[in-house]
C-alpha cells in the first residue's frame, strides 16, 4: 500500500488541474474506484466537475472529501523543479498539490483498497465526494454536490476532508470545525468639492473614519471551549480621484468577520447597521456570506480518528477550528460529525509545496484504521476476530 499511495500521488500531481479544471484527475480516481464495487456518479455543474461515489446502500455512510483543483504554481522559474512533474528530493515529495491535497486523495484509495481486502462485506456505506472547485469560487463544486444529495434525501453519518491539518509533526491535529466567513461591500456617500472650501464638500473618509474605530474596538463574542472570538478586519479600502486638491465623493471599504459559534449572521449585521445608523452616514453596504461556521463535538468520528492517528504516529492529535474556510462548511448541512485530516500544511499555496514521503504512508494508515473503527467493529465480528485482524495488518505493515 505505502507504494500505492507515493505512486497514485504522483501521478495526480502530473495533471494540471489548475482551478476550476480537474484535467483526468477525478477519471484516476474512478478508474480505481469502478473497481472495488462503487457507483459513479459524474456531476458537472456550470464548468466544474465533481464525483459522487459510493459503495453500499445502508447507514453508517462514511465519506471522503476533497478536491482535484490546485492554485497556481506562481513564477516558475522560482520552482526548483518543475510543479507539475512530481519529484523526490530529500525524502520529500515537490509538486504543486501534494500537500493539498493530491496526497490525500491517493491516500483515499489506497486506503479504502487495504480495508475492502479485509471487509468486503463491511457495515454501512463508503462514498467519496470530489470536486475541482475547492481553490476557485466554490460555488459549482462541493456545495452543489451537496444539494443535490439533499434533495434526495441522501445524508452522511461521517464525513472525513482530506485537508492538510498538520503544524508541526504529521498527526498533531484534526480539524473539527471551522470559522464561519461573512464578507461586506460598504460604500460611504459624502460630497465631492474643492478641498480649499470644505465648508461645501463633505468628506466621507472624514466621516468613516470614527466608524471604522468603533467597529474595530468592539468586542462581537467571547468565543468559546473550542473557537477564538469573532474578528472583525478590513481589507481594502480606496477613495478619491487621485488629485490632491478634491474631496472624494464616495469612500468604498471591504471587511471580513471570521465568526465562531457564539455569533450568528444576524446579530452580526444587526450591529454594523446600528453602528453605521448610530453616526448618522448615508450608506450602501452589500453582504456575501462564504460559509456558516460549523463544529463537530468529539464523538464516533473524532474518536475513531484520534485512535487511529495515535495508533499509526504515537501521538495524541489536537483538536482545533483555526485556519480559513474549507468545503467541510457545505458538508456539515447533511452531516453532523465533519473532521479534516490530512499532511502538513506548511507549504500549501507556497512555492515548492512538498509533502514527507514517509507520510504518505502514514496518512494511508491512519484512513484505514478509521475505517477500522467505524465500520468493522460493529459488523459483529468478535473480539477475538477484531484482534486477529489486527495482528494482520501489524504483520503487514512491520510496525507495532
Amino acid at each position: 500500500m505505502p507504494n500505492d499511495t507515493l505512486e497514485l500521488a504522483q501521478t495526480l500531481i502530473a495533471r494540471r488541474s489548475l482551478t476550476p479544471a480537474d484535467d483526468g484527475c477525478q477519471q484516476i480516481l474512478i478508474d480505481h474506484l469502478e473497481k472495488l464495487g462503487f457507483h459513479i456518479e459524474k456531476m458537472r455543474f456550470g464548468n466544474v466537475d465533481n464525483l459522487w461515489a459510493r459503495r453500499g446502500s445502508t447507514a453508517p455512510v462514511l465519506c471522503f472529501a476533497g478536491h482535484t483543483d490546485v492554485v497556481p504554481p506562481g513564477p516558475l522559474e522560482q520552482w526548483n523543479s518543475d510543479p507539475f512533474t512530481p519529484t523526490i528530493r530529500d525524502g520529500r515529495l515537490y509538486g504543486r498539490g501534494a500537500a493539498d491535497m493530491k496526497s490525500s486523495l491517493a491516500a483515499f484509495i489506497t486506503a479504502i483498497e487495504a480495508f475492502l481486502a479485509q471487509h468486503a462485506h463491511h457495515q454501512g456505506s463508503i462514498a467519496l465526494l470530489i470536486t475541482s472547485d475547492e481553490e476557485g469560487v466554490a460555488i459549482d463544486g462541493t456545495a452543489k454536490v451537496v444539494e443535490t444529495l439533499k434533495a434526495r434525501g441522501e445524508l452522511l453519518d461521517y464525513c472525513i476532508v482530506g485537508e492538510p491539518t498538520c503544524s508541526d509533526k504529521f498527526g498533531d491535529t484534526i480539524k473539527n470545525g471551522r470559522r464561519g466567513s461573512l464578507s461586506g461591500n460598504l460604500t460611504i456617500k459624502g460630497m465631492q468639492g474643492h478641498i480649499a472650501y470644505p465648508h461645501l464638500a463633505k468628506n466621507p473618509i472624514h466621516l468613516a473614519a470614527p466608524v471604522i474605530a468603533e467597529l474595530a474596538n468592539t468586542e462581537w463574542d467571547q468565543g468559546d471551549e473550542f473557537f477564538q472570538p469573532t474578528t472583525w478586519h478590513i481589507s481594502n479600502i480606496n477613495a478619491g480621484t487621485g488629485a490632491t486638491n478634491v474631496i472624494p465623493g464616495t469612500l468604498n471599504l471591504l471587511f471580513n468577520f471570521r465568526f465562531s459559534t457564539a455569533s450568528t449572521v444576524e446579530s452580526l449585521t444587526k450591529k454594523v447597521h446600528e453602528t453605521l445608523d448610530q453616526f448618522g452616514l448615508d450608506y450602501e453596504l452589500q453582504w456575501e456570506l462564504s460559509g456558516k461556521p460549523y463544529l463537530t463535538p468529539k464523538a464516533e468520528l473524532a474518536n475513531a480518528i484520534s485512535t487511529a492517528i495515535t495508533k499509526v504516529t504515537a501521538i495524541e492529535p489536537q483538536l482545533s477550528t483555526s485556519g480559513g474556510t474549507s468545503d467541510g462548511r457545505f458538508i456539515a448541512d447533511i452531516c453532523s460529525q465533519v473532521i479534516e485530516f490530512g499532511p502538513r500544511n506548511a507549504t500549501i499555496h507556497k512555492l515548492n509545496e512538498y509533502v514527507e514521503v514517509d507520510d504518505l504512508e502514514q496518512l494511508s494508515r491512519v484512513y484505514l484504521f478509521t475505517m477500522e473503527n467505524l465500520l468493522s467493529a460493529r459488523n459483529g465480528a468478535t473480539q477475538e476476530n477484531s484482534d486477529s485482524f489486527w495482528n494482520k495488518l501489524k504483520k503487514y505493515f512491520s510496525f507495532e
